[in-house]
């Protein structure tokens, strides 16, 4: 134990650029097989979301959704041919097999929803990888490229959510080394029916156990705003958090004088924006209801709520802002 204590205080730092050489492998070096999943992925023509989910979406994302759509799928012997005039240096080669492929990305992104990062996010970081696949690939893969950049779609966006979802952000190959502990966690864990122990990990990254613990340190992260209030509870961490950047309504309604104007106005918001601004803070001298409670009710998620919520209460404050 002291042996393996010691190393971080002899200097094995994150930082150091041999700590990931020590890995058997290194995630950002392309395999040269693909796994059955991978293989998998060529029928990506269908990558719509279903119209529950899109409802929780910013017109953004629809209007984007909506567009990808347009652009046809390639055969495979078209794709064969483009990929032979991208190898050429033909720039609307490349581009039309990055615009072929954006569904395949969505299809994608859409497992990583409620990981850390937005929906569109998500899909710039996927269209990264995408990219990158397109520059790497040529004819002597022998598989289809959408099987191809799939690997690099999902390392783009792995890696984004190690990094982006973290105040400090990490070095590549500090994410990288994460990636694949992950990986070999998951494996361990099916194979040995139960978590696996760190020097089990590292034995089967071949990398110091020290390494592996310095990078489980990495892993931890801070309490979830999502977290229940107790168990079963409606009530979480982050309803207990008052926004300071936001005016409450009882504020507002203190206000004997802007009492009238705010009802004149809390009028002209849409009847949905009503009935979640009556349920979220009682205005019909009702208990207020939690974001989750109001999702429910309406079919969404407590996300897209808080933002019909938040842009509710911007309308009102903007009407009764002293000028």
């Amino acid at each position: 134990m002291k042996n393996e204590d010691s190393l971080l205080d002899n200097g094995f730092s994150l930082d150091e650029p041999h700590a990931a050489s020590e890995l058997v492998a290194n995630d950002t070096e392309e395999p040269s097989t693909f796994s059955e999943e991978e293989e998998g992925s060529d029928d990506h023509a269908e990558a719509e979301l279903p119209p529950a989910v899109l409802e929780t979406f910013d017109d953004a994302i629809k209007i984007y959704l909506r567009d990808i759509q347009r652009t046809p799928l390639l055969t495979a012997e078209q794709e064969k041919e483009v990929a032979r005039q991208i190898e050429k240096g033909d720039m609307a080669a490349r581009n039309k097999m990055i615009e072929s492929n954006l569904r395949l990305v969505v299809k994608i992104a859409k497992r990583y929803i409620n990981r850390g990062l937005p929906f569109l996010d998500l899909i710039e970081e996927g269209n990264l990888g995408l990219i990158k696949a397109v520059e790497r690939f040529n004819l002597a893969k022998e598989c289809r490229f959408s099987t191809y950049a799939t690997w690099w779609i999902r390392q783009a966006i792995d890696r984004a959510l190690v990094n982006q979802s973290r105040t400090i952000r990490l070095p590549v190959h500090v994410s990288d080394d994460i990636n694949r502990m992950a990986k070999v966690t998951r494996r361990l864990s099916q194979t040995l029916q139960r978590e696996p122990h760190a020097h089990e990990i590292a034995e089967e990254m071949n990398v110091k156990l020290a390494y592996v613990r310095r990078l489980m340190t990495l892993l931890r992260r801070t309490c979830s705003m999502e977290t229940p209030i107790g168990d079963g509870s409606d009530y979480f961490l982050i309803d207990t958090i008052e926004d300071t950047s936001m005016v409450a309504p009882s504020d507002l309604l203190e206000n004997i004088d802007r009492y009238e104007q705010i009802s004149e106005h809390f009028k002209e918001l849409s009847e949905s924006e009503q009935k979640i601004l009556a349920l979220r803070f009682g205005l019909d001298d009702k208990e207020p209801q939690t974001l989750d409670t109001i999702g429910r009710s309406f079919g969404v998620t407590r996300e897209r709520i808080r933002q019909i919520e938040a842009k509710s209460l911007e309308k009102l404050y903007a009407c009764v802002k002293p000028t």
